[in-house]
């Protein structure tokens, strides 16, 4: 572990590299909120990304801390942690974000970041560094999110159609474009509360690693967590549009009716997994979400092939990330 003596200008720059993560984690995740209701056509493209910002925001007073406690000591060994490595892991998470992005792919920001943490550690310190039921859960929630998002979209629908089957088409496309705001403020309160508690997460681990706070703390400080809520707020209000089209029109064609069910099956799969402490993708929750959404009016409905190229996606985020992160990692220790 790295002394007091650090110098200060490399632990403010990484925190730094940090917050800038944390704010392409909004702009890359802002589809994750908005995509359903701007493609509903319920808000406009620059309503939706304030709205989903400000929900992103207010999470701050709703969530515990848990997620950010999986991150800051439960993934790696915080004793191997020094600044070369955090300085590997973000690297290794923002160039898979930027590339995602450019090619409007709706990868997870969540688990890049991870990836980049394990194999900036492998890199230093080998597999025996990482802790093995903070990694499994995680890797098990890479299946469960989108798979329970999935689930409860479907459900959502199969009742909502059932409990409207004899109101008129007009009178129930008007209930749920004011519905729809509901359940994509409830989406953007858990895409807030599980996405800027890892990069809170990530920024305690350096502050631990550098002396500058204790690994028996049972908090973070209160600037980290202020100014990682805010910054992933205005990340979403400048937003991926790229990934936007991809979520809101390539997977499904959606209605408010099943936009509302779509966030609602999404916005309870992430308050469950931030309750439990459980580092999600929200962009694998509400893909899912969509996509069970979709084939309850008919497979044909779900454009597999988009589907299936974001999968591909899913499954190279984390390796990516992590390949990237040891070079990076390699790199900083000719640097400094």
């Amino acid at each position: 572990m790295e002394t007091m003596q650090t110098a200060l200008w490399i632990v403010a720059l990484l925190v730094a590299l940090a917050i800038l993560f944390d704010f392409m984690n909004g702009f890359h995740d802002a589809a994750n909120s908005i995509a359903t209701v701007v493609s509903t056509g319920v808000l406009k493209p620059a309503q939706a990304v304030v709205f989903a910002a400000f929900f992103n925001f207010v999470a701050i007073f709703v969530f515990h801390l848990s997620v950010a406690a999986t991150i800051g000591k439960g993934i790696v060994d915080p004793g191997v942690v020094d600044t070369h490595v955090i300085f590997g892991a973000l690297v290794g998470a923002i160039t898979w974000n930027v590339i995602t992005w450019y090619y409007g792919i709706p990868s997870s920001s969540s688990h890049a970041l991870i990836g980049g943490i394990v194999g900036a550690v492998i890199a230093k310190a080998g597999a025996g560094a990482l802790v093995a039921s903070g990694i499994l859960k995680t890797v098990a929630f890479i299946f469960v999110s989108p798979l329970l998002g999935f689930l409860l979209g479907s459900v959502m629908m199969v009742v909502v159609a059932w409990a409207f089957r004899r109101a008129r088409p007009s009178r129930i496309d008007k209930w749920f474009r004011r519905l729809q705001l509901v359940s994509a403020g409830a989406y953007s309160l858990g895409h807030g509360g599980n996405d800027a508690q890892k990069t809170i997460g990530i920024i305690w681990l350096l502050l631990i690693a550098t002396g500058y706070a204790s690994a028996s703390d049972t908090t973070p400080p209160l600037w980290t967590i202020i100014s990682c809520y805010a910054a992933i707020g205005l990340g979403t209000m400048f937003g991926g549009w790229r990934i936007v089209k991809t979520m809101g029109q390539k997977i499904t064609k959606l209605k408010p009716v099943g936009g509302f069910c779509a966030e609602t099956g999404g916005a309870m799969t992430l308050f469950i997994a931030t309750a439990l402490g459980i580092p999600v993708s929200t962009t694998h929750t509400i893909t899912g979400a969509i996509v069970g959404v979709g084939s309850t009016q008919r497979a044909s409905a779900v454009r597999w092939g988009v589907a299936g190229n974001i999968i591909w996606a899913w499954i190279l985020t984390i390796p990516a990330s992590a390949f990237v992160a040891a070079i990076a990692y390699w790199i900083s220790l000719q640097l400094y």
